[in-house]
């Protein structure tokens, strides 16, 4: 993977809270923790949610994520001195310990770009699981095509930053057929000096069909596959793939 300046660079990162906040997916998985006494959150950001499980007292929470400036939040939030925040590759680490919960939100599953990657993550999913945990992930159906909405005109925005005020936010996005991975642009142009900042990301879309064969061969087994948050049953037309289960 290459390194992506949004969530790398210190003053993109900054933006990342204000366009994904508290959501749907937050409040699925804030439920789905209770009770569990250790959570692994493999892909934590500026660790808004593994900050909340650990505010709740008695839990085990890590978070894991490669990029230090997201983490460099994720210490400063209230909860976040009761987290264990690891620097790492999802792909890769091992901490030689295992949890009741592992999760990815935020779809940081399609940062893993090819079938390789995407093994290997599953891989690690497998490697955290207690005997009785459960996995969940999330990532966007490529049926639905949702890149399709990240263009200029679609993706237009207003957003309000602490210090700089308004901002002025749009996407553009390329699409390879071939390989299934969308390459997105980032802007945020802040309107009292026009100051733009930017960013390239690449992201990839397995389908259902792809997530289904990988994991008997990570050493999972999927109980519930959901189409949203909102805790619809996966079906062609829906918008998330998001598998709930166990280790094998």
């Amino acid at each position: 993977m290459t390194i992506d300046k949004l969530y790398n660079d210190p003053g993109l990162v900054e933006f990342y809270d204000i366009e994904n906040g508290w959501t749907a997916d937050s409040e699925y998985l804030h439920r789905m923790a209770t009770g569990r006494a250790s959570i692994l959150d493999l892909g934590c950001g500026t660790g808004l949610l593994a900050a909340a499980f650990a505010r709740e007292g008695g839990k085990r929470v890590v978070g894991v994520d490669p990029a230090a400036a997201m983490l460099e939040i994720a210490r400063q939030r209230p909860g976040g001195k009761r987290v264990r925040w690891i620097e790492g590759d999802g792909r890769t680490i091992r901490l030689g310990e295992t949890f009741d919960l592992v999760l990815l939100s935020g779809h940081a599953f399609q940062v893993f770009l090819t079938g390789e990657d995407q093994l290997a993550a599953l891989r690690t999913i497998a490697a955290h699981l207690s005997p009785e945990g459960r996995f969940i992930f999330d990532s966007r159906n490529p049926e639905v095509e949702e890149w399709k909405e990240w263009t200029p005109a679609e993706s237009e925005r207003t957003i309000v930053h602490p210090d700089l005020g308004d901002v002025f936010a749009w996407n553009d996005v390329r699409h390879d057929p071939s390989t299934g991975i969308v390459e997105y642009d980032t802007f945020y142009r802040v309107a009292t000096d026009e100051r733009t900042y930017s960013a390239q990301s690449k992201i990839a879309f397995p389908s259902y069909e792809d997530l289904v064969s990988m994991m008997d061969e990570a050493g999972l087994v999927v109980e519930r596959w959901l189409g949203g948050w909102d805790g619809r049953p996966f079906a062609a037309a829906a918008p998330e793939i998001i598998p709930i289960g166990r280790r094998r």
